[in-house]
């Protein structure tokens, strides 16, 4: 298997420079680049500047900015050269076939012989761009399409054919899951592949829906939300985020491809009004706007919104309609509202499902990875044929036959059953024959979702799950509502350790779950209801139990692994915090964050800020540059906007713990880190330090009295941050005390 270890990146457009911003996120060097404009100074102006961009862009490509220096800008003309030793070129150009295959015999005749060159076309098929290609490069290129933004969709589509080298084929898949932490769907060599073959048309009938019924913009994206498992982006939102640019491009070239009486061709139509809004830059986020934009009136930011049927920008409004009041009961609710908006949800979703049942086989190996596809392409939490399964395929076939249309063989083929079923544990989907086959997960990955549906807990209450991973790991999960954690939680938490500690049968603890948020931190609606009743004694108990739990959990004779992903601030923060080891997805979000509202932090998160930048060799000698660095993280509630981040700028992970990109292979990780940790385990000493007391809080006073008088701090701003500094520098101590 050929292996990877350098890439180039030809094309610094957004795409582009997003590949390439997260392969050096992951450790790759990268060269990335592109033309050389008429008349330019500097030759490599285009790729630089798509860096310098990059560095400025919120959400950020790159996890840290010290990642930008592993990718290197060049141009087309002058560095060629530079992909004579490349492992993996990426194009990311144009959509034109012809464009790209002048391209690839450029390539070529640089690339050494067993470099991999891969596309990162959305909708060209793989046999039209190796069209006349060399044989033996041929066998050595692929289409690698990732989906925008590359950093944080987990969707890559990996299009191969049997003519491929089964080598390139494994260094492909294996690069990009585990060292990329993309989601690798293997798809037929068809237009538009999965993603882009079934959100591009979905995109195009809700549109169309919505211009048939007459539907406002806000109405469309409320009507295409959570009851369908939409994301909050909608169908225009959704437009803006890609930007809207590149639709037209992805449409027209599907339509060009797709066979002649494919739906898609039937459905298509160019906007007069997209169009006149790219002209006058209007992409989208990325530009002026799109078919949201803020804008200010009378010196107010004003959120506007495209109108339909005049074209013209007005403030956003509310959307009602029947089909919206009962849309928190499902999407079969929505479908039966009886009003326009309840048309126009069904017209377009009963064609999305047609199209998703007729072709499913088509452009994929199994109704599986076409579900897959679609949650980590477009994020939506179910796939067309899990969501016909909320629904009711018997009902849609139904549906579908009282209004005279064809229903799909698939969609028949299930008749009053489902697509996924779970016996003895085991998910499985069903075939085309109407068989089903069990759901195989790669080497390395481990859910906790499936190792739910095979066992029970080892103990749970209302807020917290226990579950046995095997070679006696435990997985301790948070339920509570944001997993935030209450009194339900510390107990639980109790009553894991003293099973672990007393107990023969079980040896380490991994902290997980498979949630949007790790936690959000305490439960603050919980403490603001003490505080408003007076019940004094109740919050401080909550506080001392917290503290007490996580002492435990620090210098408990077992190893402690905390698997975070996503949210983990505050109170969840400090469980990392207090771990033996962090085994962190690279999207996670963590800091200590009471200050924001209020409070400070209480179960150990202070002390441990203190103590990891006291610990610090890259911080100026003595206890204040470490105090003031704890202090401004804590005192800002700021939030590490990476893992990488987190371990790098806020010490919250250690130097020692490792990040695992692909979240799917986070909880294996965390459970092998906890294994590697038994052998002659024991738990850290505790520490003492030397703090400056009173001296050092007066330096702090100062800076929040600057604060004060500049209007950046309130009143209770000041009185909170001195709270902090109390505690920061050791109350009434002196750094001559320990």
């Amino acid at each position: 298997m050929t292996e990877i270890k350098k890439i180039a990146v030809i094309g610094s457009g957004v795409m582009g420079m997003g590949i390439a911003a997260q392969c050096a996120n992951a450790g790759f060097k990268v060269d990335l680049l592109d033309i050389v404009p008429d008349g330019a100074k500097d030759r490599d102006v285009v790729a630089k500047d798509a860096i310098k961009k990059a560095l400025k862009t919120d959400p950020a490509p790159f996890m840290h900015k010290s990642r930008a220096k592993y990718v290197t800008p060049g141009n087309l003309e002058d560095h060629m050269d530079r992909l004579a030793d490349v492992d993996w070129i990426i194009e990311v150009i144009i959509e034109r076939a012809d464009i790209k295959q002048e391209l690839y015999r450029k390539l070529a005749a640089v690339a050494k012989p067993e470099a991999i060159i891969t596309s990162n076309t959305s909708t060209i098929p793989l046999s039209i761009l190796t069209d006349g290609m060399d044989k033996a490069r041929a066998e050595r290129f692929a289409i690698t399409h990732f989906f925008n933004p590359p950093r944080y969709m987990p969707l890559l589509e990996l299009v191969t054919t049997e003519a491929t080298d089964a080598g390139v084929r494994e260094a492909l898949r294996q690069v990009c899951d585990v060292a990329l932490g993309k989601k690798v769907i293997d798809c037929k060599d068809t237009p538009g592949f999965i993603g882009n073959r079934l959100g591009t048309l979905w995109v195009q009938v809700a549109t169309n829906a919505a211009e048939d019924h007459g539907l406002t913009i806000e109405e469309s994206d409320a009507l295409a939300g959570r009851h369908f498992g939409i994301p909050s982006t909608g169908i225009f939102k959704l437009m803006d985020l890609v930007g809207l640019d590149l639709g037209p491009y992805v449409s027209k070239s599907l339509y060009d491809n797709v066979n002649q009486g494919d739906m898609f061709r039937e459905e298509y139509r160019e906007s007069k009004l997209l169009g006149e809004m790219i002209a006058e830059g209007y992409t989208g986020r990325k530009g002026k706007g799109g078919w949201y934009r803020m804008t200010k009136i009378d010196g107010q930011r004003v959120k506007e919104v495209k109108d339909l049927k005049t074209g013209e920008y007005r403030p956003v409004q509310k959307a009602k309609g029947a089909a919206l009041a009962v849309s928190k009961k499902g999407a079969r609710a929505v479908f039966d509202a009886g009003d326009t908006l309840a048309q126009a949800a069904w017209e377009y979703m009963s064609k999305y499902f047609v199209y998703a049942a007729d072709h499913a086989l088509d452009i994929a190996n199994s109704i599986f990875d076409v579900d897959e596809a679609m949650k980590t392409g477009y994020g939506f939490k179910w796939g067309p044929f899990e969501l016909m399964d909320e629904v009711g395929p018997q009902w849609i076939a139904d549906k579908l036959r009282e209004e005279g249309r064809a229903v799909p063989a698939l969609l028949d083929a299930v008749g009053a059953g489902s697509f996924y079923k779970v016996e003895d544990g085991e998910r499985s989907y069903m075939l085309a024959d109407g068989s089903f086959a069990k759901v195989v997960r790669p080497d390395g990955v481990l859910l906790l979702s499936d190792i739910k549906m095979r066992t029970e807990p080892v103990m749970k209450n209302s807020s917290a799950s226990v579950w046995d991973l095997g070679d006696g790991v435990l997985c301790f999960e948070f339920t509570s509502m944001a997993n935030s954690l209450d009194e339900g939680i510390m107990v639980m938490l109790n009553k894991t350790i003293s099973a672990i500690e007393k107990g023969d049968e079980y040896k380490a603890l991994v902290i997980h779950n498979e949630g949007k948020n790790f936690s959000v931190g305490a439960n603050i609606g919980v403490m603001l209801f003490s505080a408003n009743i007076a019940a004094w004694p109740q919050l401080q108990a909550g506080i001392k139990g917290g503290q007490d739990v996580y002492m435990k959990l620090r210098f408990g004779k077992f190893p402690v692994v905390s698997a975070p992903s996503g949210i983990a601030v505050g109170g969840g923060c400090e469980i990392l915090m207090h771990s033996d080891a962090v085994q962190a997805h690279a999207e996670t979000y963590t800091g200590l964050v009471e200050v924001g509202v209020g409070v400070m932090p209480g179960w150990g998160g202070c002390k441990e800020m203190v103590r990891r930048h006291l610990g610090n060799k890259r911080s100026a000698r003595g206890p204040m540059p470490a105090l003031v660095k704890a202090f401004e993280l804590i005192g800002t509630a700021q939030v590490a906007k990476s893992a990488m981040e987190a371990q790098r700028d806020f010490l919250i992970i250690n130097e020692k713990d490792t990040i695992t990109f692909n979240k799917e292979r986070v909880l294996f990780d965390a459970k092998q880190r906890a294994l590697g940790l038994l052998d002659g385990y024991e738990p850290p000493e505790e520490e003492t330090f030397r703090l400056p007391g009173a001296t050092g809080r007066a330096a702090v006073d100062l800076a929040l009295h600057d604060f004060h008088m500049k209007g950046m701090a309130s009143d209770y701003d000041v009185h909170v941050g001195r709270e902090v500094a109390m505690v920061l520098t050791g109350g009434d101590t002196d750094v001559t005390e320990e």
